[in-house]
């Protein structure tokens, strides 16, 4: 079986050491110049077919433009030639494709059209081969969410607020919220990305003024043969929608930070609850043999600071003056093309991540046991306070926690048991169970289970 290209193979560089052993995702691909080139030339075909097929361009003469318009029919050294002297993105590869076709189909190239049109419709096929990529990651770390979820419902730890113990929950329960985060981050993406799927071709200043009254109709076929929608109001100065989805990547990208800061603290030694997976053969450090550091898990935490870096930048794009702004619009699209290529990088390590994630229940369970039984201290405030009222049995419960922390001698449970004032209201039996870690995890399974099967929904797509 043939290895998947790793990153750095790809790219022909490793920007992070992991790019050797991580697979490309596949969106560098669509984003290389001849991939960008050739789906400007499928936008120029489908409107010269439409063109044709509404009367306003000879048929012979797109049938020759539809022979033609392959990056392997034209000179590409030529094009970049003219780019040099051009200063121009499109234009040179304009004129190539006019002169492959030939002196009578030539002429009617790109016939009513201005650049934006052609760059930012076939920019919309980029960004739907893309997506679909981002999407299906998406859906493989939600599975592997799943399969986690389900392993550790009943796994029991410490629930941590501002670093402390708070009371017990599962590990189930940590997962069932990171597959919150992502379905919600899916169904954002999911959404957002429709309005960047349209197709534009009504000329300079979206007024269909050089196509007259088919214009609409031009636009319409063109959209349909490249599998796209028509914009509706199709004006070259609506940046918002390619902008609010790098936002929406953004968002995600967050989501996923959390999952990786997450994993990368319960790798401390002090926690030693999870661990990503570790290869044999990895090496952790070249001092230190028996480290095992989190690798993947630190450049998902950098790739989504550069995905949440790019959301600025691409809203700062859609203030522009008049009916059109090149340079908001160069800007957009290098700002698209390097948050996709991001997001394949982190949701491709997530996904390794969360697929061979390391769980250590017995630390975990061990963990718990080092706030000595206090992480009860809830459970018999409240059945305590159904006696004396809830304040006072607060009152009660905190003074004697202080008082276990303070001295280490003191013991939380039989500070309980030999208070006269808890003693009146609950006996020994009821104040040991009321501090049974197990006893107090609520609803940890049903949650963790519950968010597993909605997962699952969302990767059968229903």
């Amino acid at each position: 079986m043939s290895r998947i290209p790793s990153i750095s193979d790809v790219a022909g560089e490793a920007s992070r050491f992991t790019d050797y052993s991580v697979p490309d995702a596949g969106i560098r691909a669509i984003y290389t110049q001849e991939s960008i080139w050739q789906a400007w030339l499928d936008v120029e075909v489908a409107l010269a077919q439409a063109e044709a097929e509404l009367g306003i361009v000879p048929a012979d003469a797109a049938r020759r433009i539809t022979e033609v318009a392959r990056l392997e029919n034209l000179d590409l050294d030529r094009v970049v030639a003219d780019m040099r002297i051009q200063g121009h993105p499109l234009m040179p590869l304009i004129e190539e494709l006019v002169r492959v076709a030939g002196d009578h189909a030539g002429g009617w190239v790109h016939w009513g059209a201005t650049t934006q049109n052609i760059t930012q419709s076939g920019n919309a096929i980029l960004i739907k081969r893309a997506h679909r990529i981002i999407n299906q990651l998406v859906l493989d770390c939600l599975g592997a969410m799943a399969d986690l979820a389900e392993r550790s419902a009943t796994m029991i730890m410490p629930g941590r607020t501002h670093g402390q113990h708070a009371v017990p929950i599962t590990f189930g329960v940590k997962v069932a919220t990171w597959i919150d985060d992502f379905l919600r981050g899916h169904d954002r993406i999911r959404r957002g990305v429709q309005p960047c799927l349209r197709v534009m071709t009504a000329g300079a200043v979206g007024t269909y003024a050089s196509l007259g009254a088919l214009g609409p109709k031009v636009q319409q076929r063109v959209a349909e043969k490249l599998r796209l929608e028509p914009m509706p109001v199709p004006s070259r100065a609506l940046l918002s929608p390619q902008s609010a989805y790098i936002t929406d990547l953004a968002l995600l990208a967050s989501c996923a930070g959390r999952i990786a800061i997450e994993i990368e603290t319960g790798m401390q030694t002090e926690f030693g609850e999870v661990s990503e997976p570790v290869p044999e053969g990895s090496v952790g450090s070249s001092t230190m043999p028996h480290k095992r550091n989190p690798k993947l898990c630190a450049d998902v935490l950098d790739l989504s600071a550069q995905g949440r870096g790019l959301a600025p930048e691409a809203m700062g794009a859609i203030g522009h003056p008049h009916e059109a702004d090149g340079g908001a619009t160069a800007k957009l699209e290098a700002i698209m093309a390097a948050a996709l290529i991001a997001m394949g990088d982190m949701l491709m390590r997530l996904k390794i991540v969360l697929e061979g994630l390391e769980l250590f229940p017995a630390r975990m369970k061990r963990n718990l046991e080092l706030s000595g039984n206090m992480s009860g201290s809830e459970a018999v405030m409240l059945a305590l306070g159904e006696e004396i009222g809830r304040d006072e049995a607060h009152r009660i419960v905190y003074e004697i926690a202080m008082q276990a922390i303070k001295t280490e001698e003191d013991d939380f449970e039989e500070l309980l048991i030999d208070d006269e004032r808890v003693a009146g209201a609950l006996s020994a039996p009821q104040i040991r169970e009321l501090l049974d870690p197990t006893k107090h995890v609520g609803r940890s399974p049903e949650i963790a289970r519950q968010a597993a099967w909605r997962a699952r929904e969302a990767v059968a797509g229903r």
